[in-house]
């Protein structure tokens, strides 16, 4: 059996079905997303959602779905499903489907009577295309399909609605029609393997409704224009590919190049290979060969912080280094230009956060731990040195370096770190100040760049920075250690956050710690009793005030609780691994119990991937984003560290 399969039991129960979501990208920016019974319940869902860059930096829904049709013998059976107002879903073709695999690609069965038909579909890599196979596995008596395209041609965060200026013209191509409903939109080519019939027959479908936008608290329902619709005979044992995308394709090269494809797909058939696959659909190659990290699906753009602390997990992790090298290559470009003040030509947003050199150094002191000091320092060592120099020369905007020895950020008025969650144009949780994880971070940077300074024989700047990293080790814990074990999670002048959040455990985490160890031991200690969950740490203690476990509601009100007691996944990496630190391999029991929490969420929210954040409290329900890099990441170089203890000697 399958390891992501759904019987007809899971798929024909709404409840259960609309819940599971199913992604899949072209590594360009392009993605093709939707529940697994084709019925969207997000604006963000369609079957060809594609960045229209001429227009501005989203992503648009160009085709939104596509029903198909079995007529035999004058009877009608359509396979689509969409939720209309009044909570009314037509035209019920989830009925229909026997079974759900999604092993190497998205595979869906219909019985219709006697009629067995097979759906499969992939992503072409780096093309805005999306690629339909549907087979005719069995039929007793002959059998037509008829496929019918909804069009919405807007922006994700956008909704369309029945209007006199959407173009209805359209041109014949080979096997299939283009058409744009507005200027400034690119062409969408729909065309077929095989030559059909296509019937004009323009209307607009009125009234779709989107649920997970109504929990949100946003508007929720559309109108999609359907041009018409194409039909084709099919007999048994004949597969039929459609193809819809931004370029003409010739119709002859459509069976081979999907079952090239096919051939290319990893198999989803255990916890690791869904997490590679999913670490995957976060790459981006733009056109001048730039390569990147998006942060998550659906919304989300490369950001600075996001792209460093992913990084690792996401390349190194799974033994791909060359991809490592190269989204390094543009970060580091744009982290130069940003640190030389210079017009940014990347596209990374938040580049000018305080944390993110400093996490930037993080992820060239993972490399290490796989390529050596030597090595390091002849690719990166500049790179570390550089951004050390920058902070110390108290170059950046936001970055003090004081005469304790600890770094300083002005956080009031705006979210310098990735507790970024605003409400009413001020940070829902205003950190400022002497930052905990900052600080981890500086002490960590400079013991780690004096590591390298030592390979290359620098004596005299391993000297400073070691005197450097023990004035901050001291002034650290002066400033961040309390009475009760544990650590604040910012000071600035008098005011003092006695919160307990999951910040703290960096500075167990990190490989140098200004910590010793009955104080790491104190700090994990409360932030297991307080703060961990089975989808990782709490981003506020129960115990604290303003603890607001649950991701719901509109806006505000989800604002209000980002970060005051949601868990989230990636943060339990870094718990793990300070576990592994401490405690070594007693530990690896617990850990392993921790992971099966990321496990079951392979087949339940996002299949193969984790989602954004989940809830503080049972049953820990998943919530926003439904793919998120950082997350992924993590425990993908948990798995990894996992292995290393485990065969370890």
């Amino acid at each position: 059996m399958s390891y992501l399969r759904f019987e007809k039991a899971v798929m024909t129960n709404l409840e259960e079905s609309l819940r599971r979501e199913l992604l899949r990208t072209n590594r360009s920016g392009a993605y093709s997303c939707s529940t697994i019974v084709d019925c969207n319940t997000r604006k963000y869902h369609g079957l060809l959602v594609v960045p229209v860059p001429e227009l501005d930096d989203d992503n648009h829904v160009l085709l939104s779905s596509l029903d198909v049709t079995v007529v035999q013998h004058g009877a009608e059976f359509n396979l689509g499903l969409h939720k209309y107002q009044g909570n009314h879903y037509s035209p019920q073709g989830h009925k229909y489907i026997r079974e759900f695999d999604c092993d190497k690609v998205p595979t869906t069965l219909y019985r219709v009577g006697g009629v067995l038909l097979k759906k499969e579909v992939v992503f072409q890599h780096y093309e805005d295309r999306i690629l339909l196979r549907y087979t005719l596995v069995d039929a007793h008596s002959a059998t037509t399909l008829r496929f019918r395209p909804f069009l919405a041609f807007r922006s994700v965060r956008q909704f369309t609605h029945e209007n006199m200026n959407a173009s209805r013209d359209y041109q014949l191509v080979d096997n299939g029609i283009k058409t744009c409903m507005y200027a400034g939109y690119p062409e969408l080519y729909m065309q077929f393997s095989k030559e059909n019939n296509f019937v004009f027959t323009p209307d607009w479908y009125r009234g779709i409704e989107y649920p997970k936008e109504q929990e949100r608290g946003y508007a929720s329902n559309e109108d999609l224009y359907v041009p018409g619709y194409f039909e084709m005979n099919i007999k048994k044992g004949e597969s039929i590919i459609f193809a819809a995308s931004t370029s003409e394709v010739r119709p002859g090269k459509l069976k081979s190049l999907f079952t090239q494809e096919v051939e290319e797909r990893a198999p989803r058939d255990n916890f690791l290979h869904c997490l590679v696959n999913a670490a995957h659909q976060f790459h981006i190659r733009k056109k001048n060969d730039d390569r990147y990290l998006l942060s998550g699906y659906p919304w989300f753009k490369c950001r600075a912080r996001d792209t460093f602390i992913s990084l690792p997990g996401l390349t190194l992790a799974i033994n791909e280094e060359d991809y490592f090298h190269l989204v390094m290559k543009t970060a580091m470009k744009g982290l130069y230009e940003f640190m030389e003040n210079k017009p940014l030509t990347v596209d990374i947003s938040e580049i000018e956060k305080p944390d993110v050199p400093l996490w930037a150094i993080w992820t060239v002191q993972q490399y290490s731990k796989d390529s050596g000091l030597e090595k390091t320092a002849a690719v990166y060592g500049k790179f570390v040195s550089d951004i050390v120099e920058y902070v110390i020369s108290g170059k950046h905007p936001n970055l003090r370096l004081d005469e304790n020895g600890l770094l300083y950020s002005n956080g009031r008025n705006e979210a310098i770190t990735w507790m970024n969650s605003m409400a009413n144009g001020c940070p829902v949780v205003p950190r400022s100040g002497y930052i905990v994880e900052f600080n981890a971070l500086w002490y960590n940077a400079l013991r780690y760049c004096a590591a390298l300074a030592a390979v290359s024989g620098n004596e005299a700047l391993v000297s400073d920075l070691e005197k450097r990293a023990e004035l901050c080790k001291a002034s650290f814990i002066d400033t961040f250690l309390n009475e009760y074990g544990y650590l604040l999670d910012y000071v600035d002048g008098n005011i003092m956050d006695w919160s307990v959040r999951p910040n703290m455990v960096f500075a167990v985490a990190f490989d140098y710690s200004p910590l010793d160890q009955k104080q790491k031991k104190g700090v994990l200690d409360v932030c297991t009793k307080e703060l961990l969950t089975p989808k990782g740490l709490r981003s506020l203690s129960p115990k604290s005030g303003g603890y607001n476990p649950m991701y719901v509601g509109q806006q505000t009100q989800r604002d209000y609780a980002y970060h005051q007691g949601t868990a989230w996944p990636w943060l339990g990496g870094f718990y793990m691994e300070a576990c592994l630190k401490l405690y070594k391999r007693t530990r690896l029991s617990f850990i392993e119990r921790q992971m099966v929490g990321y496990e079951d969420e392979m087949n339940y929210h996002a299949l193969g991937t984790i989602s954004e954040l989940f809830d503080g409290n049972p049953p820990f329900h998943g919530r926003g984003g439904m793919s998120f890099a950082m997350n992924v990441a993590e425990v993908l170089r948990t798995q990894k560290l996992l292995e290393k203890y485990t065969y370890q000697k």
